[in-house]
């Protein structure tokens, strides 16, 4: 299927569920709160970002270490799965509801207003703030359920299933995966990061395979969103079948 596919890349997750949303494509990697928002998806099975324990790039930075706390948090407005994870933990898990801000990812500009703020991607890797403590949610999460958690998914539109079905995305994943060393390079200069480091994130703390542990945290994530208010319904997952 290489060069059948037109690919659209955007920086910004919660990007890329507005364009499928949107039906301005047949099927995007999409973070999986929006699975419960857009209507008439399905899910590609086997492929996810996810992460078992540090997953590095999703964080909470605080100017406290107890995090009960915190009164007043900005929001990373890029990632909604992030926005409604942080959301849980404060609710479900501490027991509390801060005030909640929704900024751009500046940290500096968020922390002058906030008592945390969340970051997703190069900005929650480069951290350099003095008196800050970090908060790795992907851990913070396994330490209150014991599941890892899957942050995005590849889904589609009902209408393109068929098309989607095509698409080899597990394939397209095992051939990343073998050719890491090269994407470290393309990555480097990007990335504030040394290339071990890099490495290790790529292999390490972000899992690429859809496992039952993962999915399992998904399905109690969805459970917790909709206890929460965070989505009206907690629709089944609905896999693309082959």
């Amino acid at each position: 299927m290489q060069g059948a596919v037109e690919l659209v890349t955007d920086t910004a997750p919660a990007r890329c569920g507005d364009l499928l949303g949107l039906r301005e494509v047949e099927a995007a990697l999409v973070p999986i709160i929006e699975y419960q928002r857009i209507a008439g998806v399905q899910v590609v099975p086997g492929v996810c970002v996810g992460s078992h324990s540090a997953v590095r790039s999703v964080v909470l930075i605080s100017k406290y270490d107890d995090l009960k706390n915190v009164r007043r948090v900005g929001l990373d407005s890029s990632s909604r799965t992030s926005q409604a994870l942080v959301k849980i933990i404060f609710r479900e898990f501490l027991n509390c509801e801060p005030q909640w801000e929704t900024a751009s990812p500046d940290v500096h500009d968020m922390l002058r207003y906030n008592d945390a703020a969340l970051l997703i991607g190069d900005p929650a890797m480069n951290i350099t703030l003095p008196d800050v403590h970090v908060f790795d949610l992907a851990s913070v999460w396994r330490r209150f359920t014991n599941t890892g958690f899957v942050f995005a998914m590849w889904m589609a539109r009902e209408g393109a299933v068929e098309v989607v079905r095509k698409v080899d995305f597990a394939g397209a994943r095992d051939e990343g995966l073998e050719q890491v060393e090269q994407i470290i390079s393309e990555c480097e200069t990007d990335m504030p990061l040394p290339r071990a480091e890099i490495r290790k994130y790529l292999t390490e703390n972000i899992s690429f395979h859809l496992d039952d542990e993962l999915e399992k945290g998904m399905r109690l994530y969805f459970e917790l969103a909709r206890k929460h208010g965070l989505i009206e319904n907690n629709k089944p997952l609905q896999f693309i079948t082959s």
